[in-house]
């Protein structure tokens, strides 16, 4: 099974289509549209299809047919987060709703007056828990993978205007380490995915939905040399205007011994995600083998 690339899925002119028709039809005709695009995927995506269905039929205990008609739900829901983001980072008026569940969490750690490590998966839409952080007021900064084609990024940088994040790109040259460490002196809150790593990066073990499966290591050693707060933070979408804003109590891991500190991190991270996964299973964007071992 081949590992994750960090590449996402889609090209220019899926995208073209779709931007046109949220502007000139609105949200709800574009999910319409994105029935056959999923139909399309599970016919013929097979290399990010039967993951997501073993994670469906093998690990969570579905029955074939249920794990058929959720994969086609995890295209939608997906291609639904790719709308989504172009919505709330452009200028259009957004219909969305959001529940927030933990604000208080987030508040407690501004109040603190210090950085912060918000660790989060590809589970729900991160773009819209990035967007919602504004509202607490402090500096947010993201780490991600520069995964989009290049012309799609340009054509989404284009449509979408700013954020009101500073984005942090992952690099070769090891870079993004000093941005962050820059960040989290100057007290701003760093936001980072930690369910998904490249050939070649560290990684550490941990229990999840049954059998071990590999982490990045990058974020939680980050978390715990910097000794900043931690909250696990997801917005997972309820219905087609509703989210869910999720965030955990504030954790802290530096009075810790380093590899035990790093070990209760990592641990507490795969619970809260698993448990993610089990209440929204078609919500984990994830296209490949995540228990590979080689």
């Amino acid at each position: 099974m081949p590992s994750w690339q960090g590449k996402s899925k889609g090209s220019k002119l899926g995208y073209r289509i779709f931007v046109w028709t949220i502007r000139n039809a609105g949200i709800l005709p574009a999910y319409f549209l994105l029935r056959f695009v999923a139909f399309y995927y599970v016919l013929f995506s097979t290399g990010s299809s039967v993951p997501v269905y073993n994670l469906l039929h093998k690990k969570l205990g579905y029955s074939r047919w249920t794990s058929l008609v959720k994969l086609y739900k995890n295209y939608l829901y997906f291609g639904q987060s790719l709308i989504d983001k172009v919505v709330i980072l452009s200028e259009m008026n957004h219909p969305f709703r959001v529940q927030f569940e933990g604000e208080e969490n987030l508040r407690k750690i501004a109040s603190l007056d210090r950085g912060a490590l918000l660790l989060s998966a590809h589970i729900g839409n991160w773009d819209m828990a990035g967007h919602l952080l504004k509202r607490i007021g402090v500096r947010v900064n993201i780490v991600m993978f520069d995964g989009e084609q290049q012309a799609i990024k340009e054509y989404l940088d284009k449509v979408s205007g700013k954020t009101n994040a500073t984005i942090i790109l992952i690099k070769n040259d090891l870079s993004h380490i000093y941005q962050i460490n820059d960040a989290l002196k100057n007290k701003e809150w760093v936001c980072m995915h930690a369910d998904r790593w490249l050939a070649g990066n560290k990684t550490l073990t941990a229990p999840f939905l049954g059998e071990d499966a590999r982490f990045p290591a990058g974020p939680f050693i980050l978390a715990y040399k910097f000794k900043v707060p931690v909250s696990f933070v997801f917005a997972i979408k309820e219905s087609n205007l509703q989210y869910h804003f999720f965030a955990s109590e504030m954790k802290a891991y530096r009075q810790e011994e380093k590899e035990t500190g790093i070990r209760n991190m990592l641990n507490d991270f795969s619970v809260e995600m698993e448990k993610k996964v089990k209440a929204y299973p078609e919500q984990w964007f994830n296209y490949y083998n995540f228990w590979e071992t080689k």
